[in-house]
């Protein structure tokens, strides 16, 4: 009864489809085939030269630009104004609306700079560093430039062109890496890796200009930003809070503690947001449009984001987890040892990190439903949350020791802030739920139904590898070795527990290679 009940379901959906005038379903498979193609790829790459990288420059290095960082991507949140979104969810967009987001876009970007320019020695004094004032007017010439592309990007991502998004992103990661590499091996240090975001940027543009073949014109309306204010101004909150949430360390510690502090956890973060972000954007690039197009069909949405929910644990488990696992082989094999300081912190981040892939499904859903404002005060009110922990943590706090048999370690403040992070980030998924629900029903349990197993598995999985490889002492054996156990023993367990979304997955591509021949 069950499988006559899917195969209905398929069929209504196949209708639907039809309907619509193509196959939605082939098109968000295709979506998350490219999507996750250019994360991937994009993540070697920036693993490749981030480690390169890591041989030349110091913490020092690292923790300037990480302090910079927010500054340019409330700035790049600012531009963007929440138009993107909204030209998204905006079913019948003209060029006249995309033509007034891009002028927009420029103009704000352009008085942002201007701004952010005249308060450089106001930053530098802040974090005393004064370094930071002429480096800081150099790096944020990269949101200018990365204005330019907003509208085009946001015309491929609408029309879930994930091809073109996957080779624009990976020519110019490639080309401003190499030369970010040989800045840095021409002892410019931290203005390589300042250079390095303005030439990625001024590809991006020139590849998204080049692919998308969009064009402004010089009549420009404001009636379209009026009509989309409403919308985009809650996104615009958001988006910086976003930011804010994302990079709160790098404030704080770049604040409280020294340059070298920062750097380390800038280390740490940056090989956790790498795996993350390789899932986050494969679900990013493909869930918002996909949502919109389904519409208001309710058991269609459930379903849709079910098979969606279930495909992302299926992957973002297994690698969080498995990255949480051999963080120290990691850093020690890749990196030199200067860097071991980070591994523990990527460990404790990677397990957060495996979470925010679902939140961004979650909330993607609701942004294609409408309700900005559910996604703002949300945000909102976990950048309130980890933001309050983390100077609780910091005025009250003492370093412990913790010793469990031969294994002994020292917690620092540091480390407590990035437990309560991550745990925020784990409990607030029952948050985004509950609103989930108010919009589609759909159960807790069925969620529940549909996360755990992956968790469990995952866990279970890293545990035995865990067990089996410890008694291995070369470290380079001891990370291959772990990295093809981890994958070997997860793939058995799945397969002979016939998870659905996997057969689905291989029954696509198996489908899609007879199709070809």
């Amino acid at each position: 009864m069950a499988h006559n009940r899917q195969e209905a379901e398929e069929a209504t959906d196949r209708i639907q489809e039809y309907r619509e005038g193509g196959s939605l379903k082939g098109k968000a498979a295709k979506g998350f085939l490219w999507s996750g193609l250019n994360n991937s790829t994009m993540q070697v790459l920036n693993a490749v030269f981030g480690i390169i990288l890591a041989q030349k420059l110091n913490q020092e290095d690292y923790g300037l630009i990480g302090m910079l960082t927010i500054f340019t991507l409330i700035a790049n949140s600012l531009q963007d104004s929440g138009f993107v979104v909204s030209l998204t969810n905006k079913r019948d967009a003209t060029h006249a609306d995309y033509n007034s987001v891009f002028w927009f876009n420029v103009v704000v970007s352009i008085t942002l700079y201007v701004i952010l320019y005249t308060c450089a020695p106001l930053i530098a004094t802040f974090f005393d560093e004064p370094i930071l004032t002429s480096l800081s007017r150099y790096y944020f010439l990269g949101f200018v430039i990365a204005s330019l592309s907003i509208v085009p990007r946001a015309l491929l991502f609408r029309h879930i062109r994930q091809k073109e998004l996957a080779i624009m992103g990976m020519v110019s990661l490639l080309v401003s890496g190499c030369v970010g590499i040989t800045m840095a091996y021409c002892g410019m240090a931290y203005w390589g890796l300042a250079t390095q975001t303005l030439v990625f940027n001024i590809m991006v543009t020139i590849l998204s200009w080049t692919m998308s073949r969009w064009r402004p014109s010089r009549q420009v309306s404001m009636r379209p930003i009026r009509e989309m204010f409403g919308f985009s101004s809650k996104m615009l909150i958001t988006n910086i809070f976003n930011q804010v949430n994302n990079n709160i360390f790098s404030i704080l510690l770049g604040r409280l503690y020294t340059k070298v502090e920062v750097g380390t956890y800038t280390q740490a973060n940056k090989w956790n947001t790498m795996g993350s972000s390789t899932i986050t954007g494969m679900v990013q690039g493909v869930a918002q449009p996909t949502f919109v197009q389904v519409g208001d069909d309710h058991e269609r949405l459930r379903r849709t984001f079910s098979k969606m929910l279930r495909f992302t644990c299926l992957v973002s488990f297994p690698v969080m987890f498995g990255l949480s696992l051999v963080a120290p082989e990691f850093i020690l094999v890749l990196l030199p040892a200067k860097w071991l300081p980070s591994a523990h912190l990527m460990r404790i981040l990677c397990i957060g990190g495996a979470f925010l892939p679902i939140a961004t499904l979650y909330f993607n859903l609701i942004i294609a439903r409408g309700k900005s404002d559910i996604y703002m005060w949300n945000v909102i009110a976990q950048g309130c949350a980890i933001l309050l922990s983390t100077l609780l943590i910091h005025r009250f706090c003492s370093p412990v020791t913790i010793s469990i048999s031969w294994w002994h370690h020292t917690v620092s403040c540091i480390d407590m802030m990035v437990v309560s992070y991550v745990i925020i980030i784990m409990s607030w998924t029952f948050l985004w739920h509950h609103f989930l629900y108010r919009e589609i029903h759909y159960p807790l349990r069925s969620a529940i139904k549909d996360i755990a197993p992956f968790m469990l598995i995952s866990v279970a999985t890293m545990t035995a590898t865990y067990l089996i490889t410890s008694p291995i002492s070369n470290i380079h054996l001891l990370l291959a070795t772990r990295i093809a156990t981890a994958a070997t023993v997860y793939i058995i367990i799945i397969r002979c527990t016939h998870v659905q979304i996997l057969q689905e997955c291989i029954k696509y591509i198996w489908h899609k290679k007879k199709g070809k021949k």
